[in-house]
């Protein structure tokens, strides 16, 4: 089954489907690949359909460069999609130039809409086969307006570096419940153990049938993503909120460090996925299906995390549709949520409590901007600074003021990028 020739019109199909879905919209990405009609799908068919599509979001912008230049006019959006789908069997996966070329004709055959294009798409193909396409240029992975911000913001190398890590296939991170396993936990997984404890493995498959899984052993957290919480200094004793808490990584970190966890979340449907992966554990938690901007809790909390909502351009190296489905009107829209979540926040927070504030952003007013307003808002608080290292957050992402700003490049074999701050509020 190496070069697929076996994989056949309906994964090919899916692909298709699954691909429109994730540049129509926010989310679509999910939805296509939660639906019944995907479910259906024989397992490999499956699997094929999902890599075809992740590799092509992938390389989307160098894809669509290469076949601009073959186009004389835009063709309509479903014959663009199955050219790009195209193309990325042909140079991407373990397709045969022929097969690839002669699905993607069936394929557009399929349709109503893509039948005229049929010559179209041939032609277009056997053009690239023939003069292949550069598709790991930095330049070109990266839709160009948020290129432009990451320049702007980063200067053009590190822009180009955090580009670069796009066309990466990640690992899998994993958190443990238990760090003291860690060297175990490692060798069963053939995983190396990042700084902070995160277990890193190339492992693919079925998570469940990984050693420690139904033991409730560790649960998968990008390396980014598992800082927030140890910031906190979670120990026994201590009431902590966890605002916008699903799926319910941080939670768990917090309720394994023997914090009592509240987890706020707006989703009931995402908080049962939370407190089944809490049964899993063995941990507990209390789940609260509300707005954390308008929750007033129970009373103070030692520490309190806010993982708000946010553009998500830092997850692209799990979820590359988050570049193509962004627009430039989200990033200033959701900083106006994050406003309002800071600020309620805050006043959950204990009298010399903690306050951490988190964002899988790369855009700058999804952070800096975000803490300076916040502080100038709220004299009650000031940032309290982040040692080198702390957290196992990489040294490179310290900023001089204390803060975060995590960069995909800044770990070696990729990280999602992060924005954090710590607060402390005054007595």
């Amino acid at each position: 089954m190496n070069d697929r020739t076996d994989i056949g019109l309906p994964a090919r199909a899916a692909a298709l489907d699954i691909l429109s879905a994730a540049l129509a919209r926010r989310s679509g990405l999910d939805e296509a690949i939660a639906a019944p009609a995907f479910g259906a799908l024989e397992t490999r068919d499956r699997a094929f359909a999902r890599a075809l599509v992740m590799a092509t979001l992938r390389h989307l912008g160098p894809i669509d460069k290469a076949l601009d230049a073959r186009l004389s006019k835009p063709p309509p959006e479903r014959v663009r999609n199955i050219l790009r789908l195209g193309a990325a069997q042909a140079f991407l996966m373990e397709v045969p130039a022929f097969a690839a070329v002669a699905t993607s004709v069936d394929l557009a055959g399929a349709g109503r809409e893509s039948r005229p294009f049929k010559g179209l798409v041939n032609a277009v193909l056997r053009g690239l086969l023939r003069e292949p396409p550069k598709l790991d240029d930095p330049e070109a992975l990266a839709p160009p307006w948020l290129l432009a911000r990451w320049r702007a913001a980063y200067g053009a190398e590190a822009a180009r570096r955090i580009a670069a890590v796009i066309a990466e296939e990640p690992a899998a991170d994993l958190t443990l419940r238990s760090p003291e396993l860690a060297a175990e936990l490692a060798e069963a997984l053939e995983a190396e153990i990042l700084p902070g404890g995160t277990l890193r493995t190339a492992r693919r498959g079925d998570l469940s049938a990984w050693p420690g899984f139904e033991t409730g052993a560790w649960w998968v957290q990008d390396a980014s993503a598992a800082v927030p919480a140890r910031l906190l200094e979670p120990g026994p004793g201590q009431r902590v909120a966890d605002l916008c808490a699903a799926p319910g990584g941080k939670s768990l970190q917090l309720a394994a460090a023997g914090a009592a966890v509240t987890a706020v979340d707006r989703s009931a449907d995402r908080l049962k996925r939370l407190k089944a992966n809490f049964g899993r554990m063995g941990l507990e938690v209390s789940a609260v299906a509300a707005d954390a901007g308008a929750w007033k809790g129970e009373g103070a909390y030692d520490s309190v995390l806010l993982d708000a909502p946010c553009s998500a351009t830092g997850t692209f190296r799990r979820h590359p549709d988050v570049l193509w489905a962004a627009r430039p009107g989200d990033i200033a829209s959701l900083a106006g949520v994050q406003t309002r979540l800071l600020d309620a926040a805050a006043d959950l927070v204990a009298a010399h409590g903690r306050l951490v504030y988190c964002v899988c952003s790369l855009e700058p007013e999804e952070g800096e901007a975000q803490t300076a307003a916040f502080l100038a808002r709220r004299r009650d608080f000031v940032l309290e600074p982040m040692r080198p290292g702390e957290g196992g957050a990489p040294e490179a992402s310290l900023r001089p003021d204390g803060a975060l700003r995590i960069l995909p490049f800044h770990l070696e074999g990729g990280t999602d990028g992060f924005y954090i701050a710590r607060f402390l509020r005054q007595g």
